[in-house]
């Protein structure tokens, strides 16, 4: 249930945020600066989200890259936060540092926390008629973006003059760090290319299509005018794929077991475009997802693929928990189901 909001710009609430000490804390929520603070403590600012971060990614280097920060704002906000604190929150551990207890029973339990401020932002500047729109800051992997993220964005700032929308493309488990750190706002992105299980407790999953997996043949090719395909048709080709442990070598190999097929890698090539271009020379023949775009010059044919071994990948939105209370996340989350239905009925 979204809390009560006072008009005014700052306003209290009580939550059981729990230290370690699992004491009852009564926060204040600033409008202003999106901070939030526990006995005059800020907690949902830099330092908070520097310590979820770090608990998640789990070295000072890879949160810094997260959050953009130097390794040393890091490290010296994660101190700061200790002292603030009077709490050991993390402790060394060879030449890196790691959570203590205390700190990880204090990122558990921030979690509630952490969704009750979205909802609370949420509800504070859905509240204000005179707030003009914002910013919402989208991210998903290659394929995505320009077929889902960037319609939806054209059509954000359709609907609403004066929105700022930005785009970053990155790969899956990048664009969960960078919505866990706050710097996204919604990604999309492939389920199985997660380096991790998504912690539920952080993050909502909204499911938005299962993309196939079509074959791209030359133009020249003997089955390139067929309406479909099955894979143990294609077992004797040359065949251009990811290199061994990747997600998509993976399904690559799957489904080829399932069809009871041997394929004959030729080529080791992660871009779908490169790819593209290595079929269209006649270098052999490749799986490309259905939201990959071919190019207008394209020499290659897409066929897709039949039986109960055809590939395909779980594309699904992601956001920050408690965060969907935002009217304006809500919309944009809505966009991306009808750029989805789209791509099924011109797919």
């Amino acid at each position: 249930m979204a809390p009560s909001v006072d008009m005014a710009r700052s306003f209290h609430l009580v939550a059981r945020a729990a230290t370690p000490s699992c004491a009852a804390l009564t926060a204040v929520v600033d409008y202003r600066d999106r901070s939030l603070r526990l006995e005059g403590v800020p907690v949902l600012d830099h330092r908070l989200t520097v310590l979820r971060t770090f608990a998640a990614r789990e070295t000072i280097a890879a949160t810094a890259e997260a959050l953009g920060y130097s390794p040393s704002a890091v490290s010296a906000q994660l101190r700061e936060y200790q002292r603030a604190l009077g709490v050991r929150l993390v402790v060394r551990d060879g030449r890196g540092l790691r959570l203590t207890a205390a700190g990880a029973e204090l990122v558990e339990r921030t979690d509630d926390l952490v969704a009750l401020w979205e909802e609370t932002h949420a509800a504070v500047r859905d509240a204000d008629e005179h707030l003009a729109p914002a910013i919402v800051r989208l991210g998903g992997f290659s394929t995505a973006t320009g077929s889902l993220l960037s319609p939806v964005a054209a059509r954000l700032r359709a609907d609403h003059p004066g929105l700022d929308v930005h785009i970053i493309e990155a790969d899956p488990a990048r664009c969960v760090d960078l919505l866990t750190a706050d710097r996204l706002d919604i990604a999309v992105i492939v389920a199985m290319q997660m380096r991790h299980e998504l912690n539920q407790r952080r993050v909502e999953q909204i499911p938005l299509l299962d993309d196939p997996l079509d074959v791209l043949v030359p133009n020249d090719h003997p089955l390139a005018d067929r309406e479909s395909v099955g894979l143990d048709e294609l077992g004797g080709d040359p065949w251009i794929t990811d290199r061994p442990g990747t997600p998509y070598r993976a399904l690559f190999v799957t489904a080829f077991t399932a069809a009871g097929a041997t394929p004959r890698v030729v080529h080791q090539v992660s871009d779908w475009g490169s790819q593209e271009s290595l079929v269209g020379d006649g270098l052999g023949v490749a799986f490309i997802p259905r939201l990959m775009r071919l190019s207008g010059d394209s020499r290659a044919v897409r066929i897709p693929l039949h039986g109960p071994s055809a590939p395909s990948r779980r594309v699904l939105a992601v956001m920050r928990r408690g965060a969907g209370a935002h009217s304006l996340f809500a919309e944009t989350l809505r966009e991306l189901r009808s750029a989805a239905e789209a791509t099924r009925t011109t797919g």
